[in-house]
């Protein structure tokens, strides 16, 4: 009678064990919805002034990273260009910006702060400038990037709307 006992707690014991992995998957789901928040910035951006045209590109390569791009022309000359990715490791996405010219040509690791449907913020404190970086969707084909923190002493913001072009 014992044994029977014995056998039905650990019977009881192993379903539940297995039922508590299945607790697990939905927290799995929530670390994908990080990167997949970010969906809408895949496609091309332009802003375009009378001095230059800036345009970023932004391409899912697979379930956690985006890789873009951006460059921006003056007349007909690239005035400055970058490579991106957006990468998601583990419960952390990260926006790892890459200037050739810049850092001794190494990334740049920003950390995801917030996030929303609308909005993704990330932030480097210890960076030189920018210390903050921040997509936020106005609509479906528009957008503002902003660069921002402290430079030279003083607080600074730089925005960036741009209009969807695909």
């Amino acid at each position: 009678m014992l044994q029977k006992n014995l056998l039905a707690i650990l019977l009881v014991m192993l379903v539940a064990a297995c039922n508590n992995n299945d607790k697990n998957k939905p927290a799995d789901k929530e670390i994908a919805k990080k990167i997949d928040k970010a969906s809408w910035l895949v496609g091309t951006w332009q802003n375009n002034t009378p001095e230059s045209r800036s345009t970023e590109i932004w391409e899912k390569e697979n379930d956690s990273t985006y890789k873009g791009r951006s460059y921006t022309i003056a007349g007909k000359d690239t005035v400055f260009s970058e490579t991106f990715t957006l990468e998601e490791i583990n419960d952390s996405l990260f926006y790892v910006p890459l200037v050739k010219e810049q850092n001794e040509g190494l990334p740049i690791r920003f950390a995801l702060t917030s996030i929303s449907d609308k909005q993704l913020v990330f932030e480097k404190p210890e960076h030189d400038y920018p210390q903050k970086i921040t997509y936020t969707k106005i609509t479906d084909d528009s957008l503002v990037a902003e660069i921002s923190g402290m430079l030279q002493g003083k607080q600074t913001a730089q925005q960036f709307p741009m209009k969807k072009t695909d």
